[in-house]
């Protein structure tokens, strides 16, 4: 099987799962959200944000392909572009943080450890780029694909809770941590993923 890991850009949005598309949960507030969706102009406003962080921060999301088939995707950015955060008992999230926001492998791909794979890549594009950490909202409760993510599965890439919620904690993953694993991320992408085109470095923003 061929694996390739790609940045998320506009050109290839339309290739995030349709549902994911057209949600606007974390990418504006409550009621700009609902709205959105009342108006039929989620997609719009997804496509919007995208491109908006695009040029303003640069990076904030990878699509995972396996034969060339989008497998799943994880998107992320600074708190600051994020209107959703500020709604959750455990916000805010740490100013020296990156957000996950959220990540999903299409079922029939699930089990092969491309959920891992992608917050590894997310770990090794922010400490290119001079992150000290990222962190993300968990669902304790987790019972079927959401804008959440698990907090088991969080916990399980190797996340720590820094602020306890029964149903939402927040949690962090150190990235200066992870040094001491990243040439092990190394051998496992390119185990994973084979042939993974290299990405020019990016310079701290």
């Amino acid at each position: 099987m061929g694996r390739r890991l790609v940045p998320l850009t506009l050109d290839n949005l339309q290739d995030l799962p349709q549902r994911c598309r057209g949600c606007v949960f974390w990418e504006l507030d409550p009621f700009s959200g609902e709205t959105a969706l009342k108006d039929g102009t989620a997609e719009v406003e997804k496509e919007s944000w995208i491109s908006a962080v695009l040029l303003d921060w640069g990076s904030c999301g990878r699509i995972v392909y396996v034969d060339d088939v989008p497998a799943g995707f994880v998107l992320y950015a600074p708190p600051a572009y994020v209107p959703r955060s500020t709604a959750f008992p455990t916000s805010p999230v740490s100013p020296d943080a990156v957000q996950l926001i959220t990540s999903f492998i299409l079922p029939e791909y699930q089990g092969q450890g491309l959920g891992r794979v992608l917050v590894q890549t997310v770990a090794k594009d922010l400490l290119r780029r001079g992150f000290r950490a990222v962190e993300a909202f968990g669902d304790a409760r987790w019972k079927e694909p959401a804008c959440l993510l698990p907090a088991d599965h969080l916990l399980a890439v190797g996340f720590k809770t820094v602020r306890s919620h029964p149903t939402y904690p927040r949690l962090r993953l150190e990235l200066r941590s992870t040094l001491s694993w990243k040439e092990d991320v190394e051998m496992a992408l390119d185990r994973l993923l084979g042939a993974v085109q290299k990405e020019p470095a990016l310079r701290p923003l």
